[in-house]
């Protein structure tokens, strides 16, 4: 179909076709055959807007992993391994294996662990030994019975202080805690059963996610012994760490958002955008996190976030009460929170008062804290690192 400023700018002579110059037969049949031309256009414009769009075809597996061997890093060791086992998380999460969503996993695993299965941290032994003693002091247990316990032997034969001195990374870590906790009074003490290793594998996929994923879709692998365990392996790592990344329902126009999620939690970038909404609507600034509740309050504990304290004051405006407002925010981890009228009605009043659209998505304003972390980092420098990643490799695949 011409556009229509091609339509609009034909200019006819006198007599070109003019019905002026036609008898009333001439004139009346050629009004008919204009008007039988111009419904049958329109129908046929019709119907192409009404036929569906094409789906993108189906690629086999094997197709899936000679693109990734093709898109994975030169120096990869088992480059094929490697193309295998992202193939397969792909597959069973049932996420479309697209040009963009294969880039997105692999920029992600690039910046983590540079495609290293359990890679090594610098300083680990220090930074665990130093662990130890922030929870000894916590707790308060004199640093000579804690050196006294760590001269014990361990489960391997080797002493304690052997195996810590030998740490290199996160996976020997845990290890150690596990025994620390199964084997030693004073362990389960200093560590409260938990283990403090809290990311791991390929991907640096946060254990508790894992944990939470297996237990609504159960995990697909034999041979792993927990969950935590399949996390330090690369066909567990990447499959959680994928899942992390991609199965989750989002309206973001960008994979970057998905990246700033994948490092501060699902759905923190569109939350964080509800806070500058609420903070446009209010006046009351907020910090950008994407946290929307208090989630450390002890029973009887009434005390509210900075953002739901922010929302309330708005309650009128948006004819919503406190209680009202508080059920919604608890969708904050949730895609129905963007369906809540709560969501609706701030992002409607801060854009009149902004007097223009406001983002859906922002990049969350959070400082990285870890003890593996020796310089100041945030989640928007996370997310744009992995984005640029993530664009060289797209770039690479449509070359």
């Amino acid at each position: 179909m011409a556009p229509m400023s091609q339509w609009s700018a034909y200019r006819p002579g006198p007599c070109a076709i003019t019905l002026a110059c036609m008898t009333d037969t001439a004139r009346f049949a050629t009004r008919r055959r204009i008007r039988t031309v111009f419904v049958a256009a329109l129908l046929l414009v019709l119907g192409a807007c009404a036929m569906p769009r094409p789906k993108a075809p189906v690629r086999s597996p094997a197709e899936v992993r000679a693109q990734l061997v093709q898109l994975l890093p030169a120096g990869t060791a088992d480059r094929a391994g490697w193309a295998a086992d992202i193939q397969s998380a792909f597959q069973l999460i049932d996420v479309p294996p697209s040009t963009e969503n294969l880039c997105a996993a692999l920029a992600v695993t690039a910046q983590e662990s540079g495609f290293t299965v359990d890679p090594e941290v610098p300083g680990l032994a220090k930074i665990a030994r130093e662990e130890i003693d922030r929870r000894a002091a916590q707790k308060h247990i004199p640093k000579l019975l804690v050196r006294a316990a760590l001269r014990l032997s361990s489960p391997d034969g080797r002493t304690w202080d052997e195996r810590l001195d030998a740490v290199r990374t996160e996976k020997d870590l845990s290890r150690i805690y596990e025994d620390l906790i199964g084997e030693v009074p004073l362990g389960r003490r200093l560590l409260g059963g938990a283990n403090p290793v809290r990311t791991g594998g390929p991907m640096q996929v946060g254990i508790a996610f894992a944990e939470q994923y297996a237990d609504e879709h159960p995990y697909p692998y034999a041979g792993d012994d927990s969950i935590r365990h399949a996390v330090f392996t690369r066909r567990g790592g990447l499959y959680f760490g994928i899942a992390h990344l991609l199965d989750y329902p989002n309206s973001y126009s960008r994979h970057l958002y998905r990246f700033a999620d994948f490092n501060a939690g699902w759905y923190a970038s569109r939350n964080a955008a509800f806070q500058a909404a609420v903070t446009a609507a209010s006046g009351v600034p907020l910090a950008l996190d994407g946290d929307l509740l208090l989630h450390d309050k002890g029973f009887g504990d009434d005390r509210i976030s900075a953002t739901e304290a922010a929302v309330r004051s708005l309650g009128a405006q948006l004819d919503l009460s406190d209680a009202a407002i508080h059920r919604a925010l608890e969708n904050g981890d949730r895609f129905e929170f963007e369906e809540t009228r709560l969501y609706e009605r701030v992002f409607a009043l801060a854009e009149r008062r902004q007097g223009s659209p406001l983002p859906r998505a922002v990049l969350p304003r959070i400082t990285l804290e870890s003890p593996k972390i020796t310089r100041k980092l945030t989640t928007a420098w996370f997310a744009n690192r992995v984005q640029r990643r993530y664009q060289d490799c797209v770039n690479e695949a449509f070359r």
